[in-house]
């Protein structure tokens, strides 16, 4: 492993400042509060838009309790605040995980998904690359497989045929990046995350809707009849992988070639992985955990597939596991226990 170094940080790491954008989001508060208790001067930026409840934002920044960090409101769609933060800041790292978030939603509102991670990321990456970067990591997702059948997905695969404007905007992310990275010499990383799960987690989400609605004995909707799979990630497994792949700083490989290299990598500083459990849970197992927790059955209603969704996600993280060397460590029965704990407390129920 190149690169990587953990536990106690001498005075250069200390130095070392990160912008991570999202940091009132579900994954970033929860990479911002580990990188600062790592030593790292952080500015963490967010819009706090109203997509889902501005006071869950407010209270994970709220929690985030430490002299190494700086929140600033701002847009990242605001080209000019944008640039001006880069010049002031002088930040080596980024980690990017600002978006506009959500598969349905992209449905019915596609302007927003254009503002945020089409014109918002572009005014990052130039930030980065005026500011000369050291790296950008960013945030892709396992929704780009998009019609792909082929599991376990690897990053390998093709990812051309994406089934929501949200997956076909994170696939735009990686082409974009790509572009920059080969121009620019900025060395970028493009993780895929595999449907995050854990407390502070975000209310549109599977996890966060089942609870809720099972606790107030309100019946849950269960897309094809249950009979779908997901690779749920533990939040606590998402950020250490984040957090050890920003000291592995792709660089530039001369040898590779188009015809025999894989999608993930280039000649250019530039590198995709998945992020995510490895394994596929069927729906109605993650159901069941979440009953057992809450030792209340569910109301459910079966219906069928909804627009946008895949039938199946499972990473192959062998890649990622090669340059971190680590695995996820947490199952769901353990993660789906963590989350009810934290969602009893935090709205007292």
């Amino acid at each position: 492993m190149k690169g990587v170094f953990f536990g106690t940080y001498n005075q250069l790491v200390n130095k070392m400042k990160y912008l991570v954008t999202g940091a009132a989001g579900f994954i970033g508060s929860a990479v911002v509060d580990k990188l600062t208790d790592q030593g790292f001067q952080v500015v963490g930026i967010d819009n706090l838009n109203d997509y889902y409840d501005v006071n869950l934002k407010h209270a994970r920044l709220a929690r985030i309790e430490h002299e190494n960090f700086e929140f600033i409101e701002l847009d990242i769609a605001d080209r000019t605040k944008v640039a001006a933060l880069f010049e002031v800041q002088r930040f080596d790292r980024v980690i990017h995980l600002a978006a506009q978030a959500g598969v349905r939603y992209s449905i019915d509102n596609p302007m927003s998904y254009a503002d945020s991670n089409l014109v918002g990321y572009m005014n990052i990456l130039e930030g980065c690359r005026h500011a000369k970067i050291e790296h950008l990591i960013y945030a892709s997702s396992s929704s780009v497989y998009g019609l792909n059948e082929l599991v376990p997905f690897h990053t390998s695969h093709s990812v051309d045929h994406p089934v929501s404007l949200y997956a076909a905007t994170k696939k735009s992310n990686e082409l974009i990046a790509h572009s920059y990275s080969h121009l620019y010499d900025i060395p970028t990383t493009g993780l895929r995350f595999f449907t995050v799960y854990g407390p502070w987690g975000r209310p549109d989400m599977a996890p966060f809707i089942f609870t809720k609605k099972i606790i107030e004995g309100q019946t849950i909707d269960i897309n094809n009849n249950g009979d779908m799979w997901r690779d749920f990630t533990y939040i606590d497994d998402i950020v250490e992988g984040i957090v050890r792949v920003a000291d592995v700083i792709p660089t530039r490989n001369p040898t590779w070639k188009v015809e025999t290299g894989t999608p993930a990598s280039s000649s250019a500083p530039y590198r995709v992985y998945n992020i995510g459990n490895g394994s596929a849970v069927n729906l109605m197992e993650f159901i069941g955990a979440i009953e057992s927790e809450l030792d209340i059955e569910a109301k459910k209603n079966f219906r069928e597939m909804q627009p946008g969704d895949v039938y199946r996600t499972f990473a192959d993280t062998e890649d990622l596991y090669d340059v971190i060397g680590y695995r996820s460590q947490v199952n769901v029965k353990q993660g789906v226990a963590e989350f009810v704990k934290w969602y009893r407390e935090f709205y007292k129920v």
